[in-house]
């Protein structure tokens, strides 16, 4: 899906541009990817799991850009990729036509800017304009802040899902299950 660039000022009144992943970015995002894990523990893979080439995001991005219910949308700052919300359907059958799934990542010196909500508010209504009718989510049950910015824009918890996860060093973190009406 294509969304046409617009920009937004965050909470230190930066300009940041908000607009679809192109296929130029595909080395930036897999660095952010590589970045990002390392940064926190909420994200679901670890760095030396991000083994996707260049073809492969390539790929992947013009599969979002052809579809009419995937969307991947990147923040800019000064042309730098500051981080990305995802929006997908949960499957392409019929019976779950009316859900999505929704997605967001920053890097960490750009959370609790605002860039966040702003992205996540312009993701939830492009699927309500593309036709889901709720979106959902899942987050580590710890992850506090990001709990706290989903249930100010309407996310409720349906759910959790104990030992979600397993770290490394053999510890474990629940995750929520979060679902919006559109």
């Amino acid at each position: 899906m294509r969304f046409e660039p617009i920009e937004i000022k965050d909470n230190q009144n930066r300009t940041i541009v908000l607009r679809h992943a192109a296929p130029s970015d595909a080395d930036h995002l897999i660095e952010y990817l590589k970045v990002t894990t390392a940064e926190t523990p909420y994200l679901i893979r670890e760095p030396d799991e991000i083994t996707i080439t260049h073809e492969q995001e390539v790929s992947f991005i013009n599969k979002c850009l052809d579809s009419d219910k995937s969307l991947l949308l990147i923040a800019t700052l000064n042309e730098r990729h500051i981080g990305n919300c995802s929006l997908n359907p949960i499957s392409s059958y019929r019976r779950y036509a009316h859900r999505c799934e929704v997605a967001i990542a920053l890097y960490q010196e750009f959370c609790g800017c605002g860039i966040g909500r702003i992205m996540l508010e312009h993701v939830l209504k492009t699927a309500k304009e593309s036709g889901f009718e709720q979106a959902e989510l899942e987050v580590i049950s710890d992850n506090k802040r990001a709990i706290a910015l989903y249930e100010k824009l309407g996310f409720r918890k349906y759910g959790s899902f104990p030992d979600n996860m397993k770290y490394a060093d053999g510890s474990y973190a629940s995750a929520d299950w979060m679902m919006k009406k559109l």
